[in-house]
């Protein structure tokens, strides 16, 4: 991302921004967190709650793939999953590209305004075995949906220069220097290299599809049923849409919900147990199920610090991830492969058993 790429509205330009492109009167706006983006929670005198959401300026030079990210929201919503729709504009498109200035010239930025789901996010929540197995079964029932999802610009997905595909982690040798004299860059260093020898030679058995790419403990809600057990209740964003694999959406998962838990290490077995209930893992995707998970570590750690170097104003948003990561992957490459493999399987399976 470039340094003055992310939108900077305040309250009152957001809210003249939803009253002239969607015709809507906002009787309440307030900033909510984003990483590139720029997201407002939006209640209007018409009785709606949205999210108005500003794409940073990158992003906004595509709008293929704004294009797509959105139809997939709608069609995961169609088939039963909980995401969010964009609502059309007064002119009846789902997006519109205004140009505004926020001090670095004129910019243009895709703007869409979606439906804004309730419920706690899962970074708040005490995750249980269950509620764990829940969350892998949920995103393994999105990723198979999401593969049958078929789109007139669905190339735009490839995105070969991504910094965020666990295809591209090599990619990630660029950003080393962010940890110059930091003993973690050894660290990195060897897992990007177990990735190349370990992980690139399995891609052909892997089974492709559509990942999410961040199903993460803040793009995951939650909220209590009638039993007071809480259950996924919205999934969002959807800016890191990509061509990719199964098993990046599972190590995804897994390391995301590691962050939440005072035991991460226990976190793989419940994820891996609901996930194989709808989408049972091949031997080279179990082989290499560790390595991604730690090169996902790798990918968070490195392009927040990366992040904080462009918008050091954003430090605590940014780094939220990052500081409670290190500890864990230092744990997850101490323990060694064959060690995790065994807590992660010998756990899915008992899981599995008790179901």
């Amino acid at each position: 991302m470039l340094e003055h790429s992310k939108p900077s509205l305040s309250e009152p330009q957001a809210s003249e921004l939803v009253q002239r492109v969607f015709s809507l009167t906002p009787s309440e706006v307030r900033p909510l967190p984003s990483y590139e983006d720029q997201n407002f929670y939006v209640a209007t005198a018409e009785g709606g709650e949205y999210v108005l959401k500003i794409m940073n300026s990158e992003d906004s030079k595509d709008p293929n793939l704004i294009e797509v990210q959105t139809y997939a929201m709608s069609f995961l919503h169609e088939n039963g999953l909980p995401a969010q729709t964009a609502l059309p504009t007064a002119s009846g498109k789902l997006m519109s590209l205004e140009e505004m200035d926020f001090g670095h010239g004129c910019q243009k930025f895709m703007v869409r305004l979606l439906t804004y789901l309730p419920g706690t996010t899962v970074s708040k929540l005490h995750l249980t075995p269950q509620l764990l197995y829940d969350i892998g079964s949920t995103a393994a029932r999105m990723e198979k949906i999401l593969k049958e999802m078929t789109h007139p610009h669905l190339s735009v997905l490839q995105r070969e220069g991504f910094n965020w595909s666990l295809s591209n982690v090599p990619l990630l040798e660029r950003f080393l220097y962010v940890l110059d004299g930091d003993p973690l860059q050894e660290v990195i260093k060897s897992i990007i290299q177990q990735y190349k020898t370990s992980v690139v030679g399995k891609y052909p058995d892997f089974r492709k599809c559509i990942n999410h790419g961040d199903f993460n403990d803040l793009n995951v809600l939650m909220q209590p049923d009638e039993t007071d057990c809480y259950r996924i209740s919205g999934i969002i964003d959807f800016g890191d849409l990509n061509s990719g694999y199964y098993i990046h959406e599972l190590a995804i998962a897994i390391m995301h919900m590691m962050l939440e838990h005072p035991n991460p290490i226990e976190v793989g077995g419940p994820v891996l147990a609901g996930w194989e209930s709808v989408l049972p893992l091949n031997e080279a995707e179990k082989e290499c199920l560790y390595v991604l998970v730690m090169c996902r570590f790798c990918q968070s750690l490195l392009l927040a610090r990366y992040a904080v170097t462009l918008h050091p104003e954003n430090e605590e948003y940014l780094m939220s991830t990052s500081r409670k990561g290190v500890g864990i992957l230092r744990e997850l490459w101490e323990l060694g492969k064959k060690q995790a493999e065994k807590a992660w399987f010998q756990s899915a399976a008992q899981f599995a058993d008790k179901k």
